[in-house]
């Protein structure tokens, strides 16, 4: 054979073998230094719960701390961008849930690109979700508030994280097939809210069940109906929404991580791997089950599948609540 072709053969393969080497030597080396965890809403909300879950074990896991670092602000665009423009290292991740879907059907323009500034990592914890209201209130059933908001629209209001989040939207949803008018209050995070329940300056807040689990453990929230196609296992006693009379109300919640676009590939693949892990642990099934979610793991395609049928859903119902941009 022709010296020629054997040298450049040689020099492909042992260029195939540094790439090999440098992609290995990246994710054996992250993280080499604390990754930080941004959230885009306030601290006590469903996503800032579950990453501080997810950061304790991954923690424990790697040996370098992962730290959470809440950035709240207009629905966690703030955060986001924040994400979207640090160094694709994987040192820097926001975690989100399902209102990052929305982001497109709410603003008519965003400070980064949704669909390219960054990559899906993997999503975890499942939670349906969850409509509350005061344990000492006037309202015992689901049927008891939609016959309320049916008779007198208006006049039964629910608090979000703001406008455009996952809660404004499953409360717009729930009124579009009910044939119920709710008015939404907004606040700067869900945890505020549901002070804002608590504290009866409000009749009711669709959440997360990681986010309100205790309270309504505590008795001092009463949870109405849950979202997906089965009970609670810790609380048996609430009906889903189909239960209730409700069909066709089927938002699940999900808390998911994304890195900023040109993250190594090995680098979120030993990300997926530790994330896959931790919920593979008695601690994080107990956890996220306590909280009434459904502790598993989806890679990253999976993931992208999970974004784009939500973005087609909130699409869907943006345009029939009529939902104007911002």
């Amino acid at each position: 054979m022709n010296p020629s072709v054997l040298h450049r053969r040689g020099f492909a393969l042992a260029y195939f073998a540094l790439c090999l080497a440098g992609a290995s030597q990246a994710q054996e080396a992250w993280p080499a230094k604390p990754v930080r965890l941004i959230v885009p809403y306030g601290p006590g909300g469903a996503v800032d719960v579950a990453t501080r879950k997810m950061a304790q074990k991954l923690t424990e896991q790697t040996g370098q701390s992962f730290i959470v670092e809440n950035r709240p602000g207009a629905t966690g665009t703030i955060g986001v961008t924040q994400v979207a423009r640090a160094e694709a290292d994987g040192h820097t991740l926001v975690a989100n849930d399902t209102t990052y879907s929305l982001l497109p059907h709410i603003f008519r323009k965003l400070p980064f690109d949704h669909e390219k500034d960054l990559v899906p990592v993997a999503a975890y914890v499942f939670a349906p979700m969850a409509l509350v209201v005061n344990a000492g209130g006037p309202y015992k059933t689901l049927a008891d508030l939609l016959g309320k908001a049916r008779k007198e629209p208006g006049a039964v209001t629910y608090g979000s994280g703001g406008a455009g989040t996952t809660p404004h939207f499953a409360a717009e949803a729930l009124g579009m097939v009910a044939g119920a008018k709710f008015m939404h209050v907004p606040f700067k995070g869900a945890a505020e809210a549901t002070q804002a329940v608590l504290g009866n300056t409000i009749d009711m807040q669709f959440a997360s069940t990681t986010g309100v689990m205790g309270n309504v453990r505590g008795g001092k929230l009463r949870l109405l109906a849950v979202s997906g196609d089965k009970r609670l296992a810790v609380l048996p006693e609430v009906p889903t929404f189909a239960e209730a009379g409700v069909k066709d109300f089927g938002v699940v919640n999900w808390t998911g991580l994304w890195a900023p676009k040109g993250t190594p590939a090995p680098v979120l693949q030993r990300l997926q791997k530790e994330i896959a892990t931790a919920m593979a642990t008695p601690d994080m099934k107990a956890f996220a089950e306590g909280m009434g979610a459904d502790a598993r793991q989806v890679d990253a395609t999976a993931f992208a599948k999970i974004l784009h049928d939500s973005n087609a859903m909130w699409g869907t119902i943006a345009a029939k609540t009529g939902f104007e941009k911002q």
